[in-house]
């Protein structure tokens, strides 16, 4: 069995939290690992599990492979989607990419479960099934009348403890999902499949095409690039944006449902989260530098001040380096809409985190003002920065700790600790860490415009364009 990780989501209902270049899948929410890890984690102990597959978007692939090498995996392959079409032809790159009888078990990367044993064995259920020739999807025994799931009517017991797909139905109203917990006839749509690649691809090809031979054409030509594969960015964005359930799992008769009641939640919201999380002895959850005066059932969550919470119930607050968001419990869904008031605002929270990963590592924005940015720069061992040069600002580095081998021009040097280096405008130049401790280095810079994208890029061993 290969697992497909999908992991293109941006977890915009958990902002300032998740981000769009840094989404909820890459945070440890739920444990010390992220979530990515844990979607991976807990299938261990699976028998014949082979590396995985994992599909994102291009933005999002150093942190993919970085977190999946951080827990010992070696990923079969990562696909890059140029931009992001839903599931289904997510998971036909993945098809394409794996022997026609390997069966593939489609998981979100966002997802928490409880009961790990109850999972694997339903797990292992629908890997009979899917031997069998079925599309398997697993049915989440619901717990409440949830609007914000779409649902799947079981049909007649078909084999295995499995049944037949009556209907997927979408996001109900209260008063429809009431109605359908009452029935016990009804799932939560989990999002997670189980069948072989070739199955999936042949019944793609009977109900959509148009998708696959789309898809087909765009893993043909597609580059492999370090650890990924970019496929035709020209050929892919040209390919229908449908789910999974759409294109194929509501239209062939191949389907089948398994129930499946082991402590389920996307953690699409901060009241989903608050539900699974750790509470103290007065319902909150509390995280980071909290302290509480009459406080009630509220998730509180603290990255770097002091936060002080004093007569409140039912509350979200949650403070990050650039931002703090309060709201109630019953209105985290509208958080959605604060991330779209951002982004026409064109304010970089909406995307970006003070603290930016990248390949090298990560730099923190600790200032900056109308001629000025002072960051704080820390550089893995034995990584290097691009070659590159900008238009309109110089730059001041100090090196912190470690050792940072600086070329500028034609000149090389080596720095150690309380040692610093000019960058003139318009000199190319490039950062690396020859040693084998982290560098830490502080960097100013002056000049016009200080914009991330003022970046010519010469070389750079991630295979990056011209931007950061």
């Amino acid at each position: 069995m290969t697992p497909i990780i999908l992991s293109g989501g941006s977890g915009t209902r958990l902002w300032p939290l998740s981000r769009s270049q840094y989404p909820k899948q890459f945070l440890p929410l739920i444990s010390d690992k992220t979530m990515l890890q844990e979607t991976y984690c807990r299938l261990q102990g699976l028998e014949d599990l082979q590396p995985p597959i994992a599909v994102c978007n291009e933005d999002h692939r150093f942190m993919v492979a970085q977190q999946l090498r951080e827990i010992g995996v070696k990923p079969a392959a990562i696909i890059l989607e140029p931009v992001g079409r839903n599931t289904a032809p997510a998971v036909a790159l993945a098809a394409l990419s794996a022997a026609a009888d390997e069966v593939l078990l489609v998981l979100p990367s966002d997802h928490t479960i409880v009961d790990i044993p109850a999972f694997q064995t339903a797990v292992n259920k629908a890997d009979v099934l899917a031997r069998q020739g079925f599309l398997v999807t697993f049915g989440i025994v619901p717990t409440s009348p949830e609007t914000g799931y779409g649902y799947i009517k079981r049909g007649s017991k078909a084999h295995g403890g499995a049944y037949s797909v009556s209907v997927f139905v979408e996001k109900p109203d209260l008063k429809t999902a009431n109605e359908y917990v009452s029935s016990g006839d009804y799932f939560w749509n989990s999002g997670m499949f189980v069948f072989k690649a070739g199955v999936f691809l042949q019944e793609l090809a009977k109900f959509n095409p148009k998708m696959l031979e789309l898809c087909q054409q765009a893993h043909a030509a597609a580059e492999t690039d370090i650890d990924f594969i970019r496929v035709s960015a020209e050929i892919f964005s040209a390919c229908p944006s449908d789910s999974i359930d759409y294109a194929v799992m509501e239209k062939t008769d191949r389907a089948v449902i398994i129930p499946l009641d082991a402590g389920w939640n996307d953690v699409g919201s901060w009241s989903a989260l608050w539900d699974v999380a750790e509470k103290d002895a007065f319902g909150n959850t509390i995280r980071g530098d909290v302290m509480t005066v009459d406080a009630h059932n509220s998730f509180i969550h603290s990255e770097r001040k002091l936060v002080a919470a004093i007569g409140i119930d039912n509350l979200v607050i949650i403070e990050t380096d650039d931002a703090v968001m309060v709201a109630p419990k019953d209105r985290v869904q509208d958080v959605k809409l604060m991330v779209e008031q951002l982004k026409q605002a064109k304010r970089p929270e909406a995307d970006l985190h003070r603290k930016v990963y990248r390949p090298w590592g990560y730099y923190d924005s600790v200032d900056d003002g109308e001629r000025h940015k002072t960051k704080r720069i820390v550089v893995k061992p034995g990584a290097k920065l691009s070659v590159q040069m900008h238009h309109h600002r110089a730059e001041h580095w100090v090196v912190v700790k470690g050792t940072a081998l600086v070329s500028k021009g034609d000149e090389k040097m080596l720095l150690s600790e309380n040692q610093s280096t000019f960058i003139p405008l318009g000199i190319v130049h490039c950062l690396e860490n020859p040693g084998v401790i982290p560098l830490e280095m502080v960097e100013v810079q002056s000049g016009s415009y200080l914009g991330e994208d003022d970046i010519v890029r010469f070389s750079d061993q991630y295979g990056r364009a011209r931007k950061a």
